[in-house]
């Protein structure tokens, strides 16, 4: 059984007056290119959810606008969605949470296809991991270990 590994920001490493290329580690979601949009959105933004709860310092400071209303924080250091075949997913997957520093968030297929959330804990709970096959991933760690990962990945299209 892996472990999560503890990744995230220091409090002097939050440099939002700086480029987003800057910043010590990157974040990369990789979403199943062939998954229709809706979908692919969904499996995004959820990989998204538990990775912001999950590293620290990862989201910069709330807004304000001229007129006082607030707009929460926005990632700081930016985040790239990419595409990829399924298989891909899988392969990237295994080799990020053996890499040092790197953390990972996925979502299992089965994740979209239950709608009561203890139905998908007994599924994965059941499948092998090396069975399981991905929505999306996401991947935070230093920028030569993630670019090493998602090599010629392109945007989402």
């Amino acid at each position: 059984m892996s472990a999560i590994h503890q990744v995230g920001f220091e409090p002097e490493e939050i440099r939002t007056d700086e480029p987003t290329r800057s910043a010590r580690l990157k974040w990369v979601i990789v979403v199943d290119e062939a998954l229709p949009a809706g979908r692919a959105v969904n499996a995004a933004i959820c990989v998204a959810a538990a990775t912001a709860t999950s590293v620290t310092g990862l989201i910069g400071p709330d807004a304000k606008d001229a007129g006082g209303s607030l707009h929460p924080g926005l990632p700081w250091a930016g985040c790239t969605v990419l595409g990829a075949p399924a298989a891909k997913l899988g392969e990237i997957r295994a080799k990020a949470v053996e890499s040092l520093g790197v953390f990972v968030a996925d979502m299992p297929t089965d994740g979209q296809s239950t709608r009561v959330y203890d139905e998908y804990l007994q599924r994965v709970g059941e499948t092998a991991t090396a069975e399981l096959a991905y929505h999306a991933i996401g991947l935070v760690g230093p920028r030569n270990r993630i670019d090493k990962l998602v090599h010629r990945l392109s945007l989402l299209g």
